[in-house]
This record gives C-alpha cells, sequence and structure tokens, in this order.
C-alpha cells in the first residue's frame, strides 16, 4: 500500500494530543462512570499510585478499559488473560466489572508486579487476579501446558498489551489456550497510523502489520482492527473471535 501524502503521529511515539477527544472522553466518563460507582475509587488510586512509582503513562484508557469490561461481561467470561499488568489498571478494570471472573496476568517487570500487587490489594480483587511474573512467551508456554494436564481452565477473553514485535505470537499462543467464540484483544495496532507507513522502521510500529498480516491468514478467527480517538491520541485495537470450531 503506498503511504501517498498521509501525515502520521510523530515518529518518537509520544501522544498526539486533541483537546476535543480528550474533552469528549472526559465528559462521557463523568457521567458513565462517576466517582460514585464502586470501583471508581480503586481505578484511580491504580492511576495515582502508579505514577508516583514512576510508571510509564501507557495503561488502556478508561474508556477502552470499560469497554473491554462490558464485552466480557456480554460474554459471560469466567476467565481472563493480559499479557502487560502494568499497574493493574486494566486488570481492575475487568475484575470490578465482571465479579464471576477471575484474571491472570503476566508482566516482566518485578518493579511494575510490586505496584501492580498493592494496587489489586488496595481494590479488593488479590482473590480474583493472580500477576505471573516472568517473560511472556515462556509463561504461556507454562499456561498452555496446565491447560493441557487439564489444572487449568481455558480462558474466554485476552488483552494484550506489551512488546509490541511480539504481538503475533502472543496471539497464536493466545488462539491454542481459548475457548471456542472467545475474544482477543490486541492493543496499539494503529499507532497514530504508522501501520501504514511503508517507510516504518520502528519494530513498535512494523509489529501492526506483522500482526493483520497474520492473523489475516488464521481461519480459526475472524477480526477487525478499530481505530480510536481519545484521551490516549489516535491508535486502534486488533478484536477477533474464536470460530465455534476453532
Amino acid at each position: 500500500m503506498s503511504t501517498g501524502n498521509f501525515k502520521f503521529e510523530k515518529k518518537d511515539g509520544s501522544w498526539v494530543q486533541n483537546d476535543v477527544w480528550t474533552a469528549v472522553d472526559g465528559y462521557t466518563m463523568s457521567h458513565l462512570h462517576p466517582f460514585t460507582k464502586p470501583n471508581a475509587s480503586a481505578l484511580q488510586h491504580a492511576l495515582d499510585s502508579s505514577k508516583a512509582a514512576g510508571l510509564p503513562d501507557i495503561s488502556a484508557s478508561p474508556a477502552q478499559s470499560k469497554f473491554m469490561a462490558l464485552q466480557c461481561r456480554v460474554l459471560g467470561v469466567t476467565h481472563a488473560l493480559e499479557v502487560g499488568t502494568l499497574g493493574g489498571y486494566s486488570a481492575i478494570w475487568l475484575a470490578s466489572e465482571n465479579p464471576q471472573m477471575k484474571v491472570t496476568t503476566i508482566e516482566y517487570d518485578a518493579k511494575h508486579v510490586e505496584v501492580a500487587r498493592k494496587n489489586i490489594a488496595y481494590a479488593g480483587l488479590e482473590d480474583r487476579i493472580e500477576i505471573l511474573q516472568g517473560s511472556a512467551l515462556e509463561v504461556l508456554g507454562q499456561l498452555k501446558k496446565e491447560i493441557d494436564e487439564g489444572k487449568r481452565p481455558k480462558f474466554g477473553f485476552f488483552f494484550i498489551d506489551a512488546d509490541k514485535p511480539n504481538n503475533l505470537n502472543y496471539f497464536n499462543a493466545a488462539v491454542e489456550m481459548a475457548l471456542p467464540k472467545a475474544m482477543i484483544c490486541v492493543d496499539n495496532v494503529v499507532r497514530g497510523g504508522r501501520i501504514v507507513d511503508e517507510n516504518a522502521t520502528d519494530p513498535k510500529d512494523t509489529a501492526g502489520r506483522v500482526l493483520v498480516e497474520g492473523v489475516a491468514k488464521d481461519e480459526r478467527v475472524e477480526s477487525v482492527v478499530m481505530q480510536t480517538v481519545g484521551e490516549k491520541s489516535y491508535d486502534g485495537c486488533l478484536w477477533a473471535i474464536l470460530k465455534e470450531q476453532a
């Protein structure tokens, strides 16, 4: 695909802020998920404590996180798997909006794990959010082994938000551990439009093309990329659903 005269988000990966996008997120979330909601305090605490600890501000936005949590509710998910815990913000969203669900989340960075565990404890969700520390591909391999041995159930929802060059590897691992009709969400695929920039050299940018072209060949799933704008810039997720006979 020729990139023509397209203009892409900053090459350094920093956000392109837009006052309207941010204002819409702020207005809608303040009405649709006000601070009076039972989980609002825990979610804000997770953001504040993560920032105070120096974690990067790269968690999913509140709107995206709630959307994923609602998808889990519609699907009746009882076990979800997340690749990339960071400070536990999105895991807290998933679990607190779905009391019937247990979340398993994988994180490599020890400092992130420490912060996330404190945030999860503050939210009172230690019994339903399990953090596994280690290399995601190694942990995913162990989880697959446990599923094959009948020691762990398959998952109904996956959120992949970790090192981008491994997105397709994580996706393929997820499919192997998924229930029929399970949903997989891979974050940060569009990256300011750089997914269609043939001159992109950053592995984080080219990973989106590798993912989309790889998933396109996978007959076990139906998938789509949804572009998004909001308080965290212009991006998008790949969403996939396993076919019943996957």
